[in-house]
């Protein structure tokens, strides 16, 4: 699949999710064979202003290229000014963000609020694609709300601005990341589209990611929140498409795979810095297993990259492995839900 002059080694897509989309966590989808990885939003305003913290989440390493820079925003000039820096500092696609749902986002007028103003959308469309040279990607919601679907308007828009490919979550911006997607609306815009139309929303399997592209005809397909803990959806993923069945990580398996994002994690923050934010990913990784309320409980008491290393070997190779229904659904001591990553 190509968008613009990109070109991607298979259809499927890391969704930009804040707080989980990291360097270490793109390089550990890309490692599992993800064909496209997408930043956490990045502020146009911080960008601009030059915050340092901004710049961070800029940071770029070559295996996991290809990789999109997501920002958002709601003024049309630092929109263009914020894409021509993504640029220059490497990234190989600029992606638009007319979707999020948070307040924080939405007060100031960016994300889900750019469904309310397609004029105001399509101008800062225009503006990033004259700022730019790299294809430039856009990704929505269906709408404000029930009653305001606007795909089609929103399409029109960015084919008319250059945009190079279209991402839909079809949820609206009332819906938060609640209810269901509604897969019949990525029908509707792919039946339309001049450029690639990317499905997201409700694909937690690599049934449901064939599903979609069945059902959707949709480009390529987007997977968000379930790949938080679970990174080899991915390869599995790759393996279902390509030859109608995969394999479950075996518990070595899936303990080298925590181990290694844990030493990415070192390497980009430091080992205690690290470990605070690596808890977030246990919480994940451990969901739905024996004994993970005990090891959350464990992990969440120490600041030592040597003991949490121990206590990762002990649990994924020990009982903890067996699945456990009855298992609290995560997470304990201050681990965040997965409702609060953001697509």
């Amino acid at each position: 699949m190509d968008i613009g002059s990109v070109k991607l080694k298979n259809n499927l897509a890391l969704a930009p999710m804040a707080g989980v989309t990291d360097l270490p966590f793109r390089r550990l989808a890309a490692a599992e064979g993800c064909g496209l990885v997408v930043t956490e939003m990045v502020s146009a305003k911080g960008l601009v202003m030059g915050g340092g913290r901004t710049r961070e989440l800029l940071a770029i390493a070559p295996d996991e290229r290809p990789v999109s820079v997501q920002i958002f925003g709601s003024d049309f000039e630092s929109m263009g000014e914020a894409a021509s820096i993504v640029e220059g500092l490497g990234a190989d696609i600029v992606d638009i963000n007319m979707g999020c749902p948070v307040k924080k986002v939405v007060g100031p007028g960016g994300g889900s609020a750019l469904l309310r103003e397609i004029n105001k959308a399509e101008k800062i469309l225009k503006s990033v694609r004259k700022n730019i040279t790299i294809p430039l990607t856009v990704k929505i919601r269906s709408g404000w709300d029930s009653s305001s679907i606007v795909i089609l308007d929103m399409l029109k828009a960015a084919e008319g601005s250059g945009v190079d490919a279209i991402a839909i979550h079809p949820r609206t911006k009332s819906q938060g990341y609640s209810g269901l997607s509604n897969w019949d609306l990525i029908t509707r815009m792919k039946e339309v589209a001049t450029i690639p139309v990317i499905g997201n929303g409700d694909v937690r399997s690599p049934e449901d990611a064939a599903r979609m592209l069945k059902q959707t005809g949709c480009d390529a397909v987007m997977i968000g929140r379930a790949a938080m803990g679970n990174p080899w959806l991915f390869s599995q993923t790759i393996s279902y498409l390509n030859n109608g069945s995969y394999e479950l990580p075996a518990a070595e398996e899936k303990m080298e795979k925590v181990l290694y994002h844990l030493e990415l994690i070192i390497q980009r923050y430091g080992p205690l810095y690290g470990i605070r934010i690596f808890r977030k990913h246990l919480g994940w990784y451990s969901k739905g297993m024996a004994g993970g309320s005990s090891f959350r409980q464990l992990i969440n008491r120490s600041d030592s990259a040597a003991e949490v290393e121990d206590l990762i070997r002990d649990f994924f190779t020990g009982e903890g492995f067996k699945a456990d229904p009855l298992e609290d659904a995560c997470p304990a001591g201050g681990i965040p839900s997965i409702s609060q990553a953001l697509l």
